[in-house]
């Protein structure tokens, strides 16, 4: 009986430069303008949730409405660049993330079945040293090395977590 396959796809070479060029595309775009935070800084600064961006968008309206309330310390030019360059990458945000979720699923796809059409050579290799076939046991004893527990001892039976 055949393994189901989850997954079956191919991208062509001109595909794979496309995909390249796109991504070189978007890094040149955004060279020297965006930042790479470190993972207490995202801690330290957050998201804005979308109560908070109801408080944002209340208190703009508000400025442009009431010009003379707006604190002289605060730089209503730089609020609203701000504002709009936020709102401007939002969409490309929401859209690359898109796509990167697609890209994560179909490897998940494709490791899924990759594994598994493994895990059944190595049942096979299993099979054929025990049936003494010349050169199986080699085979199967260069991965059986991969299935052994942190413990040491081996278990012979390969972990069902990918």
């Amino acid at each position: 009986m055949a393994l189901e396959n989850l997954i079956s796809l191919t991208l062509s070479p001109e595909e794979l430069k496309k995909l390249s060029n796109g991504i070189k595309d978007i890094r040149e775009v955004l060279q020297g303008k965006t930042v790479n935070l470190t993972p207490e800084q995202r801690g330290q600064y957050g998201r804005i949730a979308n109560q908070n961006k109801l408080i944002v968008d209340k208190a703009k309206s508000y400025m442009e409405q009431h010009p003379n309330w707006i604190p002289r310390f605060l730089d209503k030019e730089e609020f609203d660049r701000d504002y709009i360059t936020r709102q401007q990458l939002e969409t490309h945000v929401q859209q690359l993330e898109n796509l990167s979720q697609q890209l994560v699923d179909t490897k998940t796809l494709l490791d899924f079945d990759n594994y598994n059409n493994a895990l059944s050579f190595y049942r096979m290799m299993r099979f054929l040293a025990g049936e003494n076939e010349p050169g199986a046991k080699t085979v199967y004893q260069d991965m059986k090395v991969l299935f052994k527990k942190s413990t040491g001892t081996s278990t012979d039976i390969p972990d069902t977590e990918i």
